[in-house]
């Protein structure tokens, strides 16, 4: 059966006009697979998988894991696991809980599960040696973990408590959004909604037991409500976005530990006047571009970043063709953006222009409350 088809193929390309030597190197699209974390008190049911080709196009490759509210996905360095923070509160029963997975040629095969330390878990970071980060929104907690060579989850191993407010009625505690290994001597940053900081550490090893160690905090300006941050390829500096007043501080090191605020910005045209609340930041490979999401204008932000200075300038912003984008991610080769716009159900797809940095709409296909999306 398999014969007669290469056999038809051939024909039909013959008759399309194509050569001999065009039909040897005939190959199929190229298609890169993605991940989808979604909301699960709606439709969704869990983790779904898709798959972008070379023009753009987005194609669903249908559910892979059942999974309650799998709101952020992380991979390990050598693409053999997946980590899903479940966003669960409850603070009888031990609150949120991280899930690992192997990944399969077309599926997730669970593992094990591990709590996350804190209840509301957002946000998960992991590094090359298998330490993960995992931030607790409703608790205020970062949690250390570790997964094993087998894809076992170990933890946690243990767990900051922040402290702190802000003057924004959400900022009635502490509201760990995001923890960040900075590559630079075990260094951390933990970015903190509800205490509008940014706290230190790094990891230390007393006695064979793996800690974090709080290094001291960095506060931005009152009510900003950090939530995310871009750290850039190759200069010392670190670009936060903000959710409750919509903008970007940046800030540059200096020292281990010695962080400086140097401009924040908005990330709305002047004339917007309605609600808006930022969500993701990511930064190009060449470090020339920036992109935040603006939930509420529903918008990427795109800034190009000087490479002297690390200072902003504003190009443009380009319309989500969707309702709340929560996230949005650069794919493998930086050719296109994708959009996760959580409140209209859909992932849309954006062609990139490497030199200038814009953005053109390409495709748009539809999953229930889509939050994060993982390459």
């Amino acid at each position: 059966m398999f014969v007669h088809l290469r056999i038809l193929t051939t024909i039909l390309l013959i008759l399309m006009g194509i050569s001999a030597n065009d039909i040897q190197s005939f190959t199929p699209p190229q298609l890169e697979e993605f991940y989808v974390g979604t909301y699960t008190d709606k439709d969704s049911e869990g983790i779904y998988r898709f798959a972008l080709d070379q023009n753009g196009k987005i194609k669903s490759l249908g559910l892979v894991a059942r999974e309650e509210n799998p709101s952020f996905l992380a991979k390990t360095a050598d693409g053999k696991f997946l980590l899903a923070v479940n966003e669960n509160s409850d603070q009888k029963n031990s609150g949120g809980t991280v899930a690992s997975f192997a990944i399969a040629e077309d599926s997730l095969e669970f593992l094990s599960r591990r709590s996350s330390g804190g209840d509301a878990p957002c946000h998960i970071a992991v590094n090359e040696q298998g330490q993960l980060l995992v931030s607790n929104y409703l608790s205020g907690t970062i949690a250390l973990l570790k997964i094993e060579q087998d894809g076992n989850l170990k933890g946690p191993i243990d767990v900051s408590q922040h402290h702190g407010s802000g003057p924004d009625e959400r900022q009635e505690g502490p509201h760990a959004h995001s923890a960040w290994f900075n590559g630079k001597e075990n260094q951390i940053i933990g970015v903190d909604l509800g205490t509008d900081q940014l706290w230190l550490y790094d990891l230390k090893n007393p006695g064979d037991q793996l800690k974090l160690n709080h290094r001291g905090n960095i506060t931005l300006p009152a009510g900003s409500g950090p939530r995310h941050l871009a750290i850039h390829p190759e200069q010392p500096w670190v670009y936060v976005i903000n959710e409750l007043n919509s903008t970007i501080t940046r800030l540059e090191q200096t020292g281990n530990h010695d962080y400086h605020i140097r401009e924040t910005v908005s990330t709305l045209p002047g004339e917007f006047e309605g609600e808006n609340y930022c969500a993701e930041i990511r930064i190009s490979s060449d470090g020339k571009f920036l992109y935040g999401s603006n939930r509420g204008h529903n918008s990427i932000v795109i800034y190009q970043v000087d490479p002297a200075s690390g200072q902003l300038h504003l190009l443009t912003h380009q319309d989500t063709q969707g309702d709340w984008p929560r996230n949005f991610t650069l794919s493998p080769d930086e050719d296109f953006l994708l959009v996760a716009n959580q409140n209209s159900n859909s992932i849309v797809s954006f062609k990139r222009n490497p030199g200038k940095g814009t953005l053109q709409y390409t495709d748009k296909v539809t999953v229930p409350s889509p939050v994060y999306l993982l390459f």
